[in-house]
């Protein structure tokens, strides 16, 4: 049932009157009675008794279109085991709302008004007695007959694009012959990962296998869009985004469902999609935050499709010019193996890449420390708008003045008596902390004694205007939250950019500055510095190779870990390097963690009552927001599956003593501090 109370999260058995016989199949959208109310509930089974001697009968059948395959209900359940949630939650991000107008335009195409999978009134076999699950009796792949009948026929695969990487044309072979590869891919500078995405779909296909592919967001999900229609042509896949509203995600969500397509595209929303002879589960960039769904019970997009994949034995593919230090856990245990280009490759794709702060750079520009844009960065900037190429700037945040440090030594600047970010009402106003709201007139900076201070991040705005002026009579574009650009012509011009938001120069840019650098690397953050690199790389990637003239400056001391990594082009050895840290720490993902947030009272009653394993680590608590704390639960990754049923299950007796005070229980929370 569609009820989001933990204690209710089991299947419950109904009659099933005989006028709804017919229309009663697993999987349908139903109405029943409960406690005296009507409520909505999914159809899961038929069966022919049940061990209650009372039952009350179905009360609806809202659809006889079986929206939840037998897969996705099995996947479903397996979510909600991993991060303690209900069923119901789950469902209802795996299955859109139902729109009736959209249901009816799918539908009628379909003999029966039906999805096409064989699916008969018990959910297990085909009229035929072959297994509803689109495999052949013998357990192999199901025989794609209808391919040739469907607009395209069978895609075509061109290995050229994988040449770069030694394991690419032997994971294009495995996807072909229906095997279970699993792969993470660590793209290339400049590298067009959306047409590599292509290929590995149209390998699947030729297989007789479907494919699901999430990307982060629109502006990605475009450039798949287009990729897959050139290489598959048009109607071989379907977009599924909630951004595309109601009507268009359920008619995507349906066409997929009746068997009609057997690719489908698009942001987190398609991680559920009911994809018939699933083959391949994809995602790219899995470190953005965007793939972590914000309503209960949290599921992030990279663990729904590796459960997908471990459930239904098919393959895998993670990839990202950076590697998060999960990905990296994929390759040290061996679940996945690694894509990566030879270093002579990565040395030829690469542009030049130079920091700020290192020695040699310090020595020829001693205000390099300080400065926000240092000479070495104007310089660069300039020769490559003399050369008629564009350049792209990338300052982390869209504002003015939203934190300020140490004019001196850059250090932020922090309360003294709380250590909260100090900010400034006005230019020469007098800074005053955003915690507390004391003011701190008398402030002077620990590191250097420098008591004046400046503004530490300028923002995407202000840095077009100044960088306007410094280069007057070059075009200056932004994109960011208010507009965000696909791309931009290749001649001479300044793009500001916030991360994430960069758009495509075509031919590449001449020049890349990575501005401010410290702000994404001082963060309060677990991921400070992963998120950190990760958005260097995703902008030095749209740069040329340094043969060709394309030269990236980060503001950074080249010493640190991160700054090391993207010099280099090693995303592998910063993930290795933070894993081993993390494992030494004590942090995900080389544990597993909950975080419980609510009251102070209700935090320390669900902890009360939850049967935690032995050796569970309980940490906290710690301030949260809105005058609530937050506890920590740390286990062993080998112990996650009990922490995750101790917590569902106390918070099942929670609400089943209809207990005042709601409780947040997430289970790997992006944010820890």
């Amino acid at each position: 049932m569609d009820v989001p109370l933990p204690h209710l999260d089991r299947p419950f058995d109904y009659l099933v009157p005989e006028a709804l016989d017919a229309d009663a199949r697993p999987g349908v959208r139903v109405k029943v009675r409960f406690a005296g109310q009507l409520v909505d509930g999914w159809l899961l089974e038929r069966a022919e008794s049940s061990a209650h001697p009372k039952l009350a009968y179905l009360e609806k059948v809202v659809s006889p279109v079986p929206v939840l395959s037998p897969e996705v209900a099995r996947l479903a359940r397996a979510v909600a085991d991993r991060y303690a949630g209900s069923l119901a939650d789950v469902l209802r991000l795996a299955v859109p709302p139902r729109h009736a107008r959209a249901e009816k335009a799918v539908t009628a195409a379909a003999p029966d008004g039906s999805p096409t999978d064989g699916t008969g009134p018990t959910g297990s076999t085909a009229p035929d007695g072959s297994p509803a699950d689109g495999t052949a009796p013998d357990g192999g792949a199901a025989e794609d007959a209808d391919a040739g009948a469907r607009p395209g026929g069978r895609a075509e695969v061109d290995p050229r694009g994988w040449r770069d990487y030694p394991a690419g044309p032997a994971l294009l072979r495995a996807l072909t012959d229906g095997k279970p590869a699993r792969a993470v891919w660590s793209a290339l500078p400049g590298e067009d990962w959306a047409d590599r995405y292509a290929d590995a779909v149209a390998a699947t296909l030729a297989g007789g296998r479907g494919a699901v592919v999430v990307v982060a967001d629109a502006r990605d999900l475009d450039r798949l869009d287009a990729a897959l229609t050139a290489v598959l042509g048009a109607g071989r896949h379907v977009r599924l985004t909630a951004a595309d509203g109601p009507a268009r995600r359920y008619r995507a969500f349906l066409t997929a469902r009746t068997g009609e397509v057997d690719v489908v595209i698009g942001t987190r929303a398609a991680m559920f999609a009911p994809v018939r002879r699933l083959g391949l589960v994809a995602i790219w960039d899995d470190g953005d935050d965007l793939h972590a769904e914000p309503r209960a019970p949290y599921p992030h997009a990279r663990d729904v499709l590796l459960t997908r994949a471990q459930l239904g034995d098919i393959a895998a593919l993670v990839g990202g010019y950076a590697r998060t230090a999960e990905a990296q856990l994929l390759v040290e245990t061996g679940w996945a193996r690694e894509v990566v280009a030879d270093r002579a490759v990565v040395r030829a794709r690469t542009p030049a890449l130079a920091p700020t702060g290192d020695d040699p750079q310090l020595a020829r520009d001693p205000g390099a420390a300080s400065a926000r844009l240092p000479s070495l960065a104007w310089t660069t900037a300039r020769d490559a708008l003399r050369a008629d190429l564009p350049v792209l700037v990338q300052v982390p945040r869209r504002g003015y003045v939203p934190s300020v440090a140490c004019a001196d030594c850059r250090a932020p600047a922090r309360c003294p008596h709380c250590a909260g970010p100090l900010s400034l009402p006005s230019a020469q106003g007098t800074p005053a902390c955003r915690w507390c709201g004391r003011v701190a007139a008398a402030y002077a900076c620990p590191e250097c004694g420098g008591r004046r201070l400046r503004a530490s991040v300028t923002g995407a705005r202000r840095t077009a205007e100044e960088l306007g002026r410094a280069f007057p009579g070059v075009p200056v574009r932004t994109s960011g939250r208010e507009e965000v650009l696909a791309s931009v012509p290749g001649g001479a011009g300044l793009v500001i950019a916030t991360p994430g938001a960069e758009p495509v120069a075509e031919g590449g840019y001449g020049a890349v500055l990575l501005l401010d650098s410290w702000a994404l690397l001082t963060r309060a953050d677990l991921r400070a510095g992963e998120e950190a690199l990760r958005r260097w790389m995703a902008a030095a990637a749209l740069a040329r190779p340094g043969t060709a003239g394309g030269r990236v400056v980060v503001v950074a001391d080249g010493a640190l870990a991160p700054v090391q990594a993207l010099l280099r082009w090693d995303s592998a050895w910063f993930a290795a390097r933070e894993l081993a840290e993390r494992r030494e720490l004590g942090f995900p993902p080389a544990v597993r963690m909950a975080s419980v947030t609510g009251a102070a009272e209700a935090v320390a009653d669900l902890l009360a009552g939850a049967r935690l394993p032995g050796d569970a680590e309980v940490l906290g608590p710690v301030p949260a927001d809105e005058g609530r704390e937050r506890m920590l639960v740390r286990v062993p990754r080998s112990r996650a599956a009990a922490m995750a049923e101790a917590l569902h299950a106390a918070a099942g007796q929670r609400s089943a003593r209809k207990a005042a005070d709601p409780v947040r229980l997430q289970v790997d929370p992006l944010t820890l501090f």
